[in-house]
């Protein structure tokens, strides 16, 4: 069983670079962390093994976690994100100033 941390990261990180995976890819990574079917059910719905499906969702993983490795797309979202909620907490327009920076 995986732990709810990491399938809540491994869904932020689709979001940023799912468009770069395969079709198949895209498929078995909706159904399975997204519509919560299982392996079995889906390795039946495609007529493939169930190992099948498991190795296309530990490749996904894989490319996940390269791409972010990378490119850094999620951590600087969340660091975007922090300062922009610490900006309006404090109306601290320095802040702003941090923030236009990330993207420099």
């Amino acid at each position: 069983m995986e732990s709810l941390d990491k399938k809540e990261q491994l869904n932020k990180l689709f979001d940023l670079y799912g468009s770069l995976l395969t079709e198949k890819q895209i498929l078995y990574f909706e159904l399975y962390y997204r519509e919560d079917y299982s392996l079995q059910e889906i390795s039946e719905l495609y007529q493939v093994s169930r190992n099948a499906v498991f190795d296309h969702l530990k490749k996904v993983e894989e490319h996940l976690f390269f791409y972010e490795e990378r490119l850094h797309l999620l951590k600087l979202q969340e660091q975007r994100l922090n300062l922009i909620d610490k900006a309006l907490e404090d109306k601290d327009l320095s802040l702003l100033e941090q923030l236009r920076k990330l993207d420099e």
